[in-house]
């Protein structure tokens, strides 16, 4: 049994009111905490990645604001309240100051996120 909360969970990323707080939990599974400002919009930072997208499939739930999911299928929209599931191939761009919490394998995820900082540093 694990558990953490927001203020628990390490800071991997913050800048310019962005912030992405990471914690493995239950084995082989990574909780993470996130805030994007309006207008992020993550097409730079996975330039690079397959397709040029996170190929990592994550769940999760909004608490807060609203988000645009890029995919090679087309545009969805996300916001507060909804629960959902991000299949491999999708780019995140905030439409409005959001918070999410969501659950990624941790072995695919470690990959976006160490590919998101090296383009960042």
């Amino acid at each position: 049994m694990a558990k953490t909360t927001r203020e628990g969970t390490p800071l991997e990323l913050e800048g310019d009111g962005l912030e992405i707080r990471l914690k493995e939990i239950g084995g082989d599974l990574t909780v993470g905490f996130f805030r994007l400002p309006e207008g992020t919009d993550m097409s730079e930072p996975l330039k690079g990645m397959p397709e040029d997208m996170c190929q990592c499939p994550h769940w999760g739930y909004i608490l807060k604001g609203r988000l645009r999911m890029r995919t090679a299928q087309g545009d969805e929209e996300y916001g507060a309240g909804d629960a959902y599931y991000w299949s491999p191939g999708h780019v995140p761009v905030a439409l409005e100051d959001t918070e999410f919490v969501e659950f990624s394998p941790t072995a695919e995820f470690r990959e976006v996120i160490d590919h998101v900082k090296g383009g960042a540093g």
